[in-house]
């Protein structure tokens, strides 16, 4: 159970998750280490897994991949838009420069009035620098807000893009990557924070660049002004520096240490606050048992925000005095320069002024350089996922499928990832058009897992399925599948209102081809359930939305019938599709399946008295093959349909 997601930034800053309490709770956490039944450490949560390296990591180490890291940056926003990439950047170079005019005109306005003219002759000798000081000064801030404006403008564009391929790609994978773990894994790290890093990294690569820019700006201005100067502006701006990364980092650590807390207690809130936990919590009494785990987590957080801010306070303390140390210093050496009469007095005002200015662009090129480095792991993560989800993407093109009819499954064989045992072994099965055939066997016998295959969700690790005598490799997957309808046992309730819950069956088709939303709810007997809802088929089945409705398992499972009948698939596969229905809505449904000279239905359940009018029966065990035949002749040949056909019928005996 993760939390709910929320920007980088703010989970980063509050409270989210983390790689575990770990080496973090003993560095700037005691009040955990103090716990006498301290708690277990949570698993890692796999969006935060570069944070320690990260953390673990030197300022100047980061500094070193920041040339590429900008140009992956620049890139991006080069992809999305030109124009507002160059408007962003070049605005903001621009505005930079602005500081450097700024800086000169001012020293020049200092200069002519710290002259030895009258006070009026000193006044109209500094109007034409006043003048152009206060246009540096405009021109600046309009500069700003037309740099923030294109750079707000590239989020959007960037969010639109990276999370259009991201699903792109997640929606075109085989289904079995879903099967892979790593493949998963890498999934839920590209969702839940890569794509999020794509904006971040844009706009910390812009903040950089502005920041670079000033300090560059400051430096050259006073370089113009009094070379002799630079020096102090270098001497009062590394203290600073040094102190910023080092609060930081520090702030960075304490964080993190407190992050398993943070998630801990956003699992016990979610337990105590949710419809679906309600019930039980009530029927076992556990409000007592939660309110006490929450209160004893919630005093070790406590303790721990304390501690925060006495470590906040210090490292400000220290790096304030540090910092006024520096401009003592600068104070210092200015003063003798004016006494010397090396330097005038306006370049020493002015010198402070750039001073000022120097401090504000090195503190935000700072923290675009930490935020930027950490941007870049996880943005990569993405990269990395979508690369991977491209390799196993099906090819397209091929046969066209008309129709067919016959399938025949020759010796196929599937094997899921990280398994020793074939899930399906060496099967060969014939499927007619008009025909119902079942699939029988106990839980794990590769019914579903055949069904798949048939339905060429799968692609079989060995053997071969054709179509009227054509490798179903050589036909076009999407082709394939447009002529397939599956009821399966793990349907989705989709938030939409009933009648777009069936319509999605087949949302493309059109109209007046196949049966209607209404036939197709009629068919699998949901028609009466649907108009007796508040607003009928438009009524929106999700209680999160304002008006949303909900429908009970059987209910939506009759729904979801319709939805697989509307899709008019030549072959219909129905797994388990009457798993929650009452006696008389199952008895309807398999009314439907019984034969159609129009498809081919395959048919698996548990309950055997549903199968015994189908043309033939496949009975598996342990991925195997090992009985076929009708009803009757599986009966007289009294292997395990046998055996398991008499178990279901024996509760339907009559007892003495």
């Amino acid at each position: 159970m993760e939390p709910t997601r929320t920007h980088p930034r703010q989970r980063s800053a509050e409270s989210t998750g983390t790689t575990g309490a770990g080496t973090a709770t003993t560095d700037g956490d005691p009040a955990t280490s103090a716990e006498p039944d301290a708690l277990p450490e949570l698993a890692h949560a796999e969006w935060m897994r570069h944070s320690y390296a990260f953390a673990e990591t030197s300022f100047w180490a980061v500094a070193r991949q920041l040339p590429t890291i900008v140009r992956e940056a620049a890139g991006l926003a080069w992809q999305v838009s030109r124009l507002d990439t160059l408007a962003a950047i070049g605005l903001n170079v621009v505005a930079g420069v602005m500081i450097t005019f700024g800086l000169l005109a001012t020293s020049t306005v200092l200069r002519e009035l710290f002259a030895s003219a009258p006070t009026p002759d000193r006044i109209r000798a500094a109007a034409p620098g006043l003048a152009v000081a206060a246009l540096a000064v405009m021109a600046k801030g309009g500069l700003t807000i037309a740099a923030g404006w294109a750079q707000a403008r590239l989020v959007p564009q960037i969010n639109y893009q990276v999370e259009l391929r991201l699903f792109e790609a997640t929606t075109a994978v085989e289904l079995a990557a879903f099967d892979d773990a790593g493949f998963a894994e890498e999934m839920d790290r590209a969702r839940d924070r890569g794509i999020y890093e794509a904006t971040s990294i844009v706009n910390h690569t812009v903040d950089l660049i502005t920041g670079v820019v000033g300090v560059a700006a400051t430096a050259a201005a006073v370089a113009v002004i009094q070379p002799l100067l630079l020096p102090c502006l270098l001497i009062a701006a590394v203290p600073a520096a040094i102190t910023a990364v080092r609060i930081a980092r520090r702030e960075y650590l304490a964080l993190l240490a407190r992050l398993t807390r943070r998630r801990r207690m956003w699992m016990l809130a979610h337990l105590m606050a949710n419809r679906h936990t309600a019930v039980e919590v009530r029927t076992y009494q556990m409000r007592g048992f939660l309110v006490g785990e929450y209160r004893r987590v919630m005093r070790l957080e406590t303790a721990a925000q304390l501690m925060l801010v006495k470590s906040q306070t210090s490292s400000r303390v220290t790096g304030a005095s540090l910092t006024g140390l520096a401009t003592f210093a600068v104070y210092a050496v200015l003063g003798w320069l004016l006494l010397a009469g090396v330097v005038p007095l306006a370049a020493a005002a002015t010198a402070l002024l750039a001073l000022q200015a120097a401090r504000t662009s090195l503190n935000t090129t700072i923290y675009a350089t930490n935020s930027l480095y950490e941007d870049a792991l996880y943005y990569r993560d993405f990269l990395t996922f979508v690369q991977r989800a491209e390799g196993r993407t099906p090819a397209g093109g091929g046969e066209q499928v008309v129709g067919f009819e016959r399938i025949d499954v020759e010796e196929v064989s599937l094997s899921y990832p990280d398994t020793e045992q074939p899930a399906v072994d060496k099967v060969s099965l014939t499927v007619r058009r008009g025909e119902v055939i079942a699939l029988v066997g106990e839980n794990g016998s590769g019914k579903t897992t055949l069904a798949k295959l048939l339905a060429n969700l799968y692609q079989p690790t060995s053997g071969t399925i054709r179509w009227d005598g054509v490798d179903v490799a050589a036909l076009d997957p999407a082709s394939v599948r447009s002529h397939v309808a599956v009821l399966s046992q793990d349907w989705w309730k989709f938030p939409f209102t009933a009648r777009q819950n069936i319509a999605v069956g087949r949302h493309d088709r059109p109209d007046g081809d196949g049966p209607t939303v209404v036939q197709a709810a009629e068919a699998a007997s949901a028609h009466d359930l649907v108009t007796g809802l508040p607003h009928g088929y438009d009524t929106l089945l999700d209680r999160s939305f304002k008006d949303g409705h909900d429908l009970s398992g059987g209910q939506w499972q009759r729904l979801v019938a319709a939805r697989g009948l509307y899709r008019d698939g030549r072959l219909l596969i129905c797994d388990e599709p009457s798993a929650a229905l009452d006696a008389r809505a199952e008895h309807a449904l398999f009314q439907q399946f019984r034969r159609h000279p129009e498809r081919a239905v395959v048919l698996i359940t548990h309950r055997l008295a549903n199968v015994r009018h189908a043309d033939r029966i496949y009975v598996l065990r342990d991925g195997r093959l090992i009985e076929e035949g009708n009803h009757d002749q599986l009966m007289v040949a009294g292997g395990l349909y046998h055996e398991l056909f008499e178990l279901q019928a024996s509760g339907y005996a009559a007892r003495d």
